[in-house]
């Protein structure tokens, strides 16, 4: 994929601060600096995937439930940000770097380049297929990011409250002069949704030679994930239905080599289940394997039968056992759109209807491509409330690691799920009550400071 290098300085468009810096502004810019004239230009710049696909907040992963961390751990964290994070200080951002922020708005950047220059190149029928597509990747790609964004540092969304609740800086264009200011959630969850119903109409149902690249079935993922955490089941069901008439393959585990120090690097990018390939880099160590260990009660659920307890984990020389089932293949972790996440989401919602035997056919379809062949006896649910239990279950053990928790965790506790995360360092206990304002994490001040949003 050819690549157009940007100059990655969203930290400043973000803070909104250069409007103030006016020697900056009055400075020429850099001649060299390549200036996008074609379809191809944008598209080079969206397909840089150093930028586009692997720069990520893993804040959600930290703040959840399924890893911790001893003492020895804890302590042996190489900087301050790792250890607040880990138990939700309130004041975690204040003086330290403000990557998380920067790789998300970064994104946004780029994608706002592509949507700030493509109207101006001109259609015809030789290009309206590349005009398309590139447009609608961007409009996907910042739809990401912002939707990530929200789910950091946002309350869970609530329609009762969501037209007042703080949402996120909706940033619509590249230019640096534009004042960042929060929007509502009601906003932010619209133009999350806006910008990826116009991706869908604009990219193809064929997916790409390469999963770095969105087609179609991505923006259905991607709609049906933001109104999974919405709690709007009916809308999320009919883009999951949409996303599996493009993708339905489930990949066997029972073709996985366990006894690879990381199982999926075979098919890291010929995963069938692989509809949209993201990951987040390790920004901090609290996930990093030295550091961290699954939680143990997580672990224990898993049946000597099902293939994930060997496939997903591997035991520390202490006993407990870190992550190792990411679809990277790697040490890093994958936070794209696979049919796993479709097809547990369908369920949940089919459950939620009442429908209870296609909610458990969804499930068991995934599930018998999980256990040791021959060993998996089909799940049965008595009634739908049985049956939404056995999927939530299951998508806790599926999607771990993945940026997905946090979430569930938020919007489950308003449905009354009372869901604690409770960390144990050195004798003192730190908990993260249901529906406590610290599911908002705090802007980081640097932000605050010069764009004078309001904080959480």
């Amino acid at each position: 994929m050819r690549s157009i290098n940007i100059p990655i300085i969203a930290l400043c468009f973000i803070l909104g601060f250069l409007q103030s810096c006016k020697k900056y502004l009055d400075a020429k810019p850099d001649k060299s600096l390549v200036v996008p004239t074609t379809v191809q230009d944008l598209q080079g710049i969206l397909d840089n995937w150093r930028y586009m696909n692997v720069e990520c907040s893993e804040l959600s992963e930290i703040a959840s439930d399924n890893y911790y961390l001893t003492d020895n751990s804890y302590l042996g964290l190489p900087n301050d940000y790792s250890r607040d994070a880990y138990i939700w200080t309130p004041g975690m951002f204040v003086g330290v770097p403000t990557v998380d922020w920067t790789y998300e708005y970064n994104v946004v950047y780029n994608a706002n380049i592509v949507l700030d220059n493509i109207d101006n190149i001109a259609k015809d029928p030789t290009t309206i297929s590349d005009w398309n597509y590139c447009k609608g990747s961007a409009l996907l790609f910042r739809a990401k990011a912002f939707y990530e964004i929200a789910q950091i540092w946002c309350k869970a969304y609530d329609e009762n409250t969501a037209g007042s609740d703080l949402g996120i800086p909706l940033r619509l264009t590249s230019d640096f002069n534009a004042p960042s200011v929060r929007a509502t959630l009601k906003d932010t969850y619209s133009r999350i949704i806006t910008d990826l119903q116009n991706a869908a109409l604009l990219l193809p149902t064929t997916p790409p030679t390469h999963p770095y690249r969105p087609y179609k079935a991505a923006a259905y993922g991607f709609l049906m994930r933001t109104y999974l955490s919405m709690r709007t089941y009916n809308k999320a069901k009919l883009y999951a239905d949409s996303c599996l008439q493009l993708n339905n393959q489930i990949e066997d585990f029972n073709d996985l080599d366990a006894t690879s120090s990381y199982p999926f690097a075979a098919i890291k990018f010929t995963n069938p289940e692989d509809i949209f390939h993201t990951s987040c880099p390790v920004l901090y160590y609290d996930l990093y394997r030295r550091y961290s260990r699954i939680d143990s009660a997580l672990y224990a659920s898993y049946d000597s039968n099902d293939l994930r307890k060997e496939i997903y984990f591997k035991n520390n020389p202490d006993g407990s056992v870190y992550f190792r089932g990411s679809y990277n293949g790697i040490y890093t972790n994958f936070n794209g759109l696979a049919t796993d996440e479709i097809y547990l989401t369908r369920a949940e919602c089919l459950a939620r209807a009442g429908n209870t035997t296609p909610a458990m056919e969804d499930l068991n379809s995934l599930l018998i491509k999980r256990w040791i062949s021959g060993a998996f006896t089909p799940f049965t649910a008595i009634d739908a409330m049985d049956a939404l239990q056995k999927i939530l279950t299951e998508r806790r053990k599926e999607l771990l690691m993945r940026m997905l928790r946090f979430t569930d965790i938020k919007r489950l506790n308003k449905e009354g799920a009372n869901i604690s995360i409770t960390r144990l360092i050195q004798g003192q206990r730190y908990t993260l009550s249901p529906n406590d304002p610290r599911f908002a994490l705090p802007i980081p001040d640097v932000v605050i400071k010069y764009t004078g949003m309001q904080q959480n």
